[in-house]
């Protein structure tokens, strides 16, 4: 199950040839992943936030364009002791195509001590929901 975001591309976020800058697409995965995180019951309480970014990166398939109505899906790739991989699809909302695609590996981190911790439970649990399950295609 994916979680859904739309987005539509604004004129700030094109570029001089015309179409989405590529620095756009991460804003647009950050905001499905913040989007994500409250669903979840992460991210309520800045003082108490305890999930970071570790890594991010993004492919660009097609151009997206100024007024394009996007939508964002997330889905869960893996969850760790400590971390989980998130990742991400950016259609055009009308034709299903695909625009773009991004990756984020997200660490549950202590402020205080500096160092990474133990992912909770009831937080695996939450992302648990949304864990994409790999088909085999071994032949058997």
């Amino acid at each position: 199950m994916a979680f859904e975001v739309p987005v539509k591309a604004r004129f700030c976020e094109t570029d001089a040839l015309g179409h989405i800058s590529n620095i756009s697409y991460f804003i647009y995965l950050e905001e499905a992943r913040t989007d994500f995180f409250a669903e979840l019951g992460f991210g309520g309480d800045i003082n108490n936030w305890n999930i970071i970014l570790a890594s991010i990166k993004c492919d660009f398939v097609k151009q997206g364009h100024y007024n394009q109505q996007l939508i964002v899906l997330t889905e869960v790739s893996h969850i760790g002791n400590s971390s989980f991989q998130l990742v991400h699809e950016i259609k055009d909302a009308e034709s299903g195509e695909l625009i773009a695609k991004g990756e984020a590996s997200a660490v549950h981190f202590n402020f205080e001590t500096q160092k990474s911790e133990k992912l909770p439970d009831n937080k695996r649990k939450k992302l648990e929901k949304y864990l994409v399950v790999e088909e085999s295609h071994s032949g058997n």
